[in-house]
């Protein structure tokens, strides 16, 4: 008889973090370090950003059989955007990316919800045990408002600012508003089921 083929491993947290933000630290450090001149950097960062997603969604696959559709929308806007940013030389498609990746979002998680269905579960139901219909509910509601006011908040920063303020704004504010927005959850989530061992929850983390 056959054995049963083991399943792969689920990343850790620490290789989950690593495949969703290793990319968008590749992109701060290449644009702040990079030996070209300054208007340059900017492109040298988007391609450096473009190849560091593209790896990052390989090695998800290979190690673990299994690319998150958060990452691979992700990384597909970033290589079809950050070419066009690249061709176009204008780092106006680059900087607009988070804010439809946010906008898109939103949407589906609203369309999920005016359908009876939130979508969230389909996508993070293993990483929220015990976690009832209502709570799912809201969790869905939530992200999609939070979804839908980053979208702004991007449109706002990158229009009003200059790109090393924008850049900056992506790793100084935009991963701390998400990481602060999951924990605002939890007491929510906590009443409506969640596993108390389990009360920080592995929340989406969009790679903008």
């Amino acid at each position: 008889m056959t054995e049963p083929t083991a399943k792969p491993a689920a990343p850790s947290a620490g290789a989950r973090l690593l495949i969703d933000l290793g990319p968008l630290l590749v992109f701060f450090l290449t644009n702040g370090f990079a030996p070209v001149a300054d208007q340059l950097r900017i492109f040298y960062a988007t391609g450096a950003f473009m190849a560091a997603m593209f790896v990052a969604m390989i090695w998800s696959q290979l190690r673990y059989k299994h690319i998150s559709p958060l990452l691979l929308f992700s990384g597909l806007m970033v290589l079809v955007l950050g070419g066009i940013t690249i061709w176009l030389h204008d780092e106006t498609f680059i900087k607009i990316k988070p804010t439809i990746y946010y906008a898109l979002v939103a949407a589906l998680l609203a369309f999920g919800l005016a359908t009876g269905r939130p979508l969230l579960k389909a996508v993070l139901g293993s990483a929220y045990p015990g976690l009832d219909h209502q709570g799912w509910i809201k969790l869905t509601r939530n992200w999609a408002i939070f979804f839908a006011g980053m979208a702004l908040l991007n449109e706002a920063v990158w229009r009003n600012s200059s790109t090393e303020f924008w850049i900056g704004f992506k790793i100084w504010g935009a991963i701390p508003l998400t990481f602060l927005f999951a924990l605002a959850n939890v007491p929510m989530l906590m009443r409506h089921g969640l596993m108390r061992e389990n009360a920080a929850p592995a929340e989406p983390r969009p790679v903008e």
